[in-house]
Parts: structure tokens; sequence; C-alpha cells
């Protein structure tokens, strides 16, 4: 089939799943057209042929928080001279590509383009769990208006795909037909390693001015690998017990399955991984993020890790320590077949598109 996917340029964890499900794809034979943003564009590029780029939304962070006034404004700003050129490139699409379904994760344009034209469209991406499941009361604890924000906006986002098919390392009940969870999407080089047992803590914080973390970690006699704190970085730089290593996936996915625990934020890719090596996290959501606040309470409430709404002392990081054997302990239970799952299910999603059943 010819297919076209859209994939959400904000962050890299959409590209990164995304760039295992297109290759699945290609390899059972599907023509693909991808349509993207961002950072996410110039990865996949990479990887296949037939990647456009178009404007999509972005986050202006500081301090751990997504600064609500500055983003609004930054997307108008951008949004104004994209939006020209998104119509332009689905204009040029329609004539020479001609699709016959759509995948998105978490992306407007194509979808918009599938209901234009008609087209079945299929969801695959972990954000549709806030609005299509429900999540307990001891979860949402104190959070229940940012949760009813959160899900108008993510029913607003894809509405009426033929499915959504959600990636998760936590089960909540389903609440809405046509959905299915599966188990995250794991990139090849994850699982092709085998994770053990060490005593640095790997640290993975992009935030911009996070600079109070790396005073509290440098309280800590523990040795801390650190991703994302000096965006830039050519070499590794090193501050008493913390090492600032440049970005490197075969360096950082080492790190990852090498570590004694895991201090990151909630985006849910790292989780996923993290999980999948049995490695326990102390989690610290992105501010005015609801859906990595989901993620960080989901992973407490499962007992796989620890989540705080800030660490501003060097007790908080042994406290958690303290914690770790039982959270391994917890996440020892915790299994999946690499991504056959949900692939799987993809396969039989197009075979019915491919059939007319959608």
């Amino acid at each position: 089939m010819r297919v076209l996917y859209g994939v959400v340029g904000e962050g890299m964890g959409h590209a990164t799943r995304s760039r295992v499900v297109l290759e699945h794809l290609v390899a059972s034979g599907h023509e693909v057209e991808i349509m993207t943003s961002g950072r996410a564009k110039d990865f996949l590029a990479k990887h296949f042929e037939g990647v456009n780029r178009i404007h999509g939304l972005h986050f202006v962070t500081e301090d751990n928080r997504v600064r609500l006034g500055r983003t609004l404004w930054s997307n108008i700003l951008a949004g104004t001279a994209g939006l020209p050129r998104n119509i332009e490139a689905y204009f040029e699409l329609l004539a020479e590509f001609r699709p016959e379904v759509v995948i998105s994760d978490f992306e407007s344009w194509t979808y918009l383009y599938a209901k234009v034209h008609g087209l079945p469209v299929f969801s695959i991406d972990n954000m549709q769990i806030i609005n299509r499941c429900t999540h307990p009361p001891e979860v949402l604890a104190g959070e229940t208006a940012n949760f009813e924000i959160a899900r108008a906006f993510v029913k607003s986002k894809l509405p009426f795909c033929d499915h959504y098919l959600i990636t998760t390392f936590f089960r909540p009940e389903i609440r809405k037909e046509r959905t299915s969870l599966h188990p995250p999407i794991l990139r090849p080089e994850i699982l092709a390693t085998t994770p053990r047992a060490g005593e640095h803590l790997l640290v993975y914080q992009t935030a911009e001015g996070h600079d109070t973390l790396a005073r509290v970690l440098q309280g800590i006699d523990i040795e801390c690998r650190v991703y994302g704190m000096h965006r830039g970085l050519t070499e590794e730089r090193v501050e008493g017990n913390l090492r600032h290593r440049p970005f490197s996936e075969a360096g950082f996915i080492e790190d990852l399955a090498t570590s004694r625990a895991v201090i990151a934020g909630g985006g849910f890719t790292v989780m996923g991984e993290a999980v999948y090596f049995h490695k326990p996290m102390l989690v610290v959501p992105l501010q005015n993020q609801f859906e990595q606040t989901l993620n960080a309470r989901w992973l407490a409430h499962l007992g796989y890790g620890r989540h705080a709404e800030e660490i501003t002392d060097p007790q908080q990081v042994r406290d958690f320590l303290a914690q770790v054997p039982a959270c391994a302990e917890k996440l020892a239970a915790y299994s999946q077949d690499g991504n056959r799952d949900l692939l799987g299910a993809l396969d039989e999603q197009l075979d019915r598109a491919a059939a007319g059943l959608c």
C-alpha cells in the first residue's frame, strides 16, 4: 500500500520510535512518504527517502518548565510563515504520491489529509492514553484540572481515527472502542543490548537552564553520567562526580544499560527503555507538560521508580537510591517480546484497510 506517515517534530522520541515502524513498513513492501518537522526531519532523512519537512508545533522551555506564553507566541509567529509551505507540500503530495492510507504519530497535517480525502487513518503514539483510558484516582490526585485540560487537547488532536494503537508500559482500563494497548516501541539498538548491573547514575535532562539539578548531584558521592545539560559538547567534561557526555546514541544506550538507576524527565521513550532494561527511575517531569506527569505518576504507582516535582536537595536522591532495590524487584516482573505485539497489530489494521473494511 501507499502509506502517508506523519511524525510530530517536538522531541525526538516520536522520531526514534517512528523509525522502527517505518523500517517495518518498508521491509513489508509498502511505499511510504513521510511528513515531519523540526529535528525529526533530519533524523529520519538519514534512514529513509521521501522525508518532507513541514511546519510543526514546538515548546519553549526554561528551568524545566514549559513557558506557555512564549510557546504560544513562538508557534503563532512560526505558523504564519509555515502554513503556506504546508499547503503547498500537500498539493504536491496529492499530485505525485496518491496515498491509500495514513498513519499519524500525533501529527495533525497528515491526519487532516486523510479526513479531507476519505482515507483510512491510524494513530500510533502514547499520548492517546490520556483520553482513551481510565486512570485511577490515586494517579490523578491533585492533578485533576490539568488532566482534564490535557484530555481535551488530546481528544481534539486526532479524533475519529479508524484505530488507535497506544504504546505504554502501564495498563489502564480502555474506555473507548477502536483502541488497543501495546508495549513501548524499542529501537533495534536497545533490543541488541544486554543490560548489566552498574554503579553510576544515568542523568538525562534536556530542558534549558536546569542548573539546580547539577548542584544537587554534586552533593552525592556517586558518579553521574550526564546527557543534555550542556548542549553542543564535542568531548566529555568532568565536574567532580559529574561526567557531562557529548551525545552519542551508542554511548547513551551503553550508559543506560549499565547504570544503577536513572534520573530523567518524564519523556516516554527513555522511560520505556529504562523499564525494558529494568532500571529504576527518579522522574522529574517537565512542568506544564501533563503527559510527562502522568508517565511519572504511573511509574511510581507501579513501584518501578519514584516521582518528584523538582529536585532541590541531595537527600532526595539519597532517599531514591535507598529504594532502588525495591523498585528493581518490581521491575523484574516486566517483560515484552521486542516490538512484535505492536507491529503485528499494525499489520492487521493495514490488511483491514486494504480489504476495504475501514
